[in-house]
C-alpha cells in the first residue's frame, strides 16, 4: 500500500490526499511529529518536508513531483490533459496555486490565528482542558503578530496575502462561472491543486480532515465568510463531494494529536 508521510493541517499533504483520492488509490496516512519526526523522514528520503510518497521502496517529496510521478505510474483517471493548450493551462495554473494560494494562504491563516480568539483555540484537539484552551486564548494578539514579523509573518505581510487571496478567489469565481472545471469539462490537477490548498482559506465541512470539530466549516475572516466567495467554496465543496474521501484511512502517528503546525511544505 502507499504511504503517504504528512501533517494533517498541511494543504500540501491535503492536494496531494484529493489526487490519491480522485485516482481511487489506497494508501495509508503517516503522521509526522514535527522536529524529530522530520529527521527521521530526512534519513528515510533525503527529504525533512511533507508531504513524501512511499511507493515501495521509491521516496517521492514535493506535492507537484509526487502528482507527477502517479501520474506517470498510475495513468487510471488522468489528471493531466493530453490536448496541448488545455495540458498547458493545467500546468500553469498547478504552479500558480502552489504559490499565490499555498504561501499566500498560510500567511493569511497564521494572521487569523494570532489576531482571532475563538479561531485560535478551535485549532486546539477536542480533549483539550478548559484551562488550557482559556490560556491560549488569552495570548495579547499583538504579541504573536510582533514574533510572527521576524520570520514573515507580521501585520504587513498578512494584509498583502490577504489582498492577493481576494483577487485569486475573484479570479477563480470569474473562471467557474460558465464552466464545472477550472480547464474544461473534466477535473485535471489544477482542480485538484486549488481545492486542496484551498482549506486554510475555509476548512471543508465533514470527515474529510482529521481536526477539531469547532473548525470545520471555519476559515480566515474576510475570505471564508465573503458571500462574494461563496461560488467557489461551493464548487471546491461539490469537487471534495465527488472525489474526497472521508478520514476512514488508517493513520500511523507518533503524537496522540493532529500537529496544528503549518510551517513544512
Amino acid at each position: 500500500m502507499l504511504e503517504l508521510y504528512q501533517f494533517e493541517l498541511s494543504q500540501y499533504s491535503e492536494k496531494v490526499r484529493l489526487i490519491l483520492d480522485y485516482k481511487q488509490l489506497e494508501y495509508r496516512k503517516i503522521e509526522v511529529t514535527p522536529g524529530v519526526g522530520q529527521i527521521e523522514l530526512m534519513q528515510k528520503c533525503g527529504s525533512r518536508q511533507v508531504p513524501v510518497l512511499k511507493d515501495g521502496s521509491t521516496y517521492v517529496a514535493d506535492s507537484t513531483e509526487i502528482a507527477l510521478y502517479l501520474e506517470r505510474k498510475y495513468p487510471e483517471r488522468p489528471i493531466i490533459p493530453t490536448d496541448s493548450l488545455a495540458k498547458g493551462q493545467c500546468l500553469l495554473m498547478e504552479e500558480w496555486a502552489d504559490v499565490s494560494i499555498g504561501l499566500n494562504g498560510r500567511k493569511a491563516f497564521i494572521g487569523a490565528v494570532n489576531q482571532n480568539q475563538n479561531f485560535r483555540t478551535s485549532l486546539l484537539p477536542d480533549n483539550t482542558p478548559d484551562l488550557v484552551k482559556t490560556a491560549v486564548g488569552a495570548i495579547p494578539g499583538e504579541l504573536l503578530e510582533a514574533l510572527g514579523t521576524g520570520v514573515g509573518y507580521g501585520g504587513d505581510a498578512v494584509k498583502e496575502a490577504k489582498k492577493s487571496l481576494t483577487q485569486d478567489l475573484e479570479a477563480l469565481c470569474l473562471i467557474l462561472q460558465n464552466q464545472p472545471y477550472l480547464t474544461g469539462d473534466t477535473p485535471t490537477l489544477a482542480d485538484l491543486t486549488v481545492a486542496g490548498l484551498s482549506i486554510l482559506l475555509k476548512c471543508p465541512v465533514g470527515s474529510y480532515l482529521d481536526i477539531p470539530d469547532p473548525l470545520k466549516g471555519k476559515g480566515i475572516p474576510g475570505l471564508a465568510d465573503n458571500i462574494s466567495f461563496e461560488p467557489f467554496f461551493a464548487w471546491r465543496d461539490r469537487l471534495y463531494e465527488d472525489f474526497r474521501k472521508g478520514s476512514s484511512t488508517p493513520t500511523t502517528s507518533g503524537n496522540a494529536s493532529a500537529p496544528t503546525s503549518i510551517s513544512i511544505d
